[in-house]
């Protein structure tokens, strides 16, 4: 991205560019790509995936899905998620002023058509950072639809003087907001039965509904789940048509040797530069350390479904 582009402040100097607004999964699609065609080492920091799951995460990009990541705590599910974010434009326009970050050749909300059919040329474009288009939002037992999808809005209806047939008075949640981004969800199973089907349409239909209202909202998000396969039978269940509607299903894995192990620890443990030159710890300490948790995922005493995260390790490092 060009500082030049940067100073595009109207939607006609931008069409004068030439420039291509892409749906979110063709971008991400299109600079994986690029970065394969590079042989530049994408998902950095993930250590011991390298021939297992970073292969499936990309064959799912390419085919443009939406990923469920199953596997135990520790498995770096949610890190791999947020790397997603460096496949994104570094900035992509949208039309000012709107909370959906509406794309100026193809606005869906209300805000977004008034703007262009009102101004035309001279509708006022500011630019998002990709960190900015990737939602997190951690599934409990006490998400709403209100909190997701969203809710219609007595206050701003009174303030504006709105009848509430106006979809004006829609206060969108968490989804909506997420157009053009990468929305994720972790922990998948906790979400109540009602609330994953509140999912379904804008998987397949792209249409959301609020309190009788139907808007034909073409959300355009790559979704990302997380789940814990414990979860299915302690605490909830996918249910399965929307299991259906999530194309790619990745199964993550501990590290398969005691090597890669000990590279996930010596990355991600906290030592202060004190700590380093004070304490010497050698190769044969570290080892052990990792030989703990590979003793204990093999014990009989360990529940094999809530498996032993790496960060056993990293904390018995530390």
């Amino acid at each position: 991205m060009t500082n030049k582009l940067l100073n595009i402040t109207t939607f006609g100097q931008l069409k004068k560019t030439g420039y291509r607004s892409r749906p979110v999964k063709d971008e991400l699609r299109e600079n994986l790509i690029a970065q394969l065609k590079k042989s530049e080492a994408g998902f950095e920091g993930i250590i011991g995936f390298e021939d297992t799951v970073i292969p499936d995460l990309q064959t799912a990009i390419l085919s443009r899905h939406n990923i469920l990541l199953l596997g135990l705590r520790g498995q770096a599910k949610t890190r791999i998620a947020r790397l997603l974010v460096n496949l994104l434009d570094e900035y992509v326009p949208y039309i000012a002023g709107s909370e959906l970050f509406d794309d100026p050749f193809n606005p869906i909300s209300w805000f977004g058509h008034s703007e262009v059919a009102e101004k035309g040329d001279e509708t006022p474009i500011a630019w998002i950072h990709r960190a900015e288009r990737y939602t997190e939002k951690l599934a409990t037992p006490d998400v709403t639809v209100a909190d997701l999808i969203g809710d219609v809005d007595p206050i701003k209806a009174a303030t504006m003087k709105l009848t509430y047939s106006d979809e004006r008075v829609i206060h969108f949640g968490l989804i909506p907001r997420a157009h053009r981004g990468i929305f994720v969800i972790n922990e998948l199973p906790d979400l109540q039965a009602r609330i994953q089907v509140s999912l379904f349409n804008i998987l397949q239909e792209k249409d959301i509904q609020i309190r009788g209202f139907k808007l034909r909202l073409p959300l355009d998000i790559q979704f990302v789940f997380t789940a814990n396969p414990e979860d299915y039978t302690n605490r909830g269940s996918i249910v399965t048509p929307l299991k259906d509607r999530i194309e790619s299903q990745i199964l993550t894995h501990y590290p398969r040797s005691v090597e890669i192990s000990r590279k996930i620890t010596q990355q991600e443990a906290l030592l202060t530069a004190e700590q380093r030159a004070t304490v010497e710890a050698d190769g044969l300490v570290k080892d052990l350390i990792e030989q703990i948790a590979f003793e204990a995922r093999n014990s009989e005493y360990i529940d094999k479904k809530s498996g032993v995260s790496a960060r056993l390790t990293i904390s018995a490092y530390e």
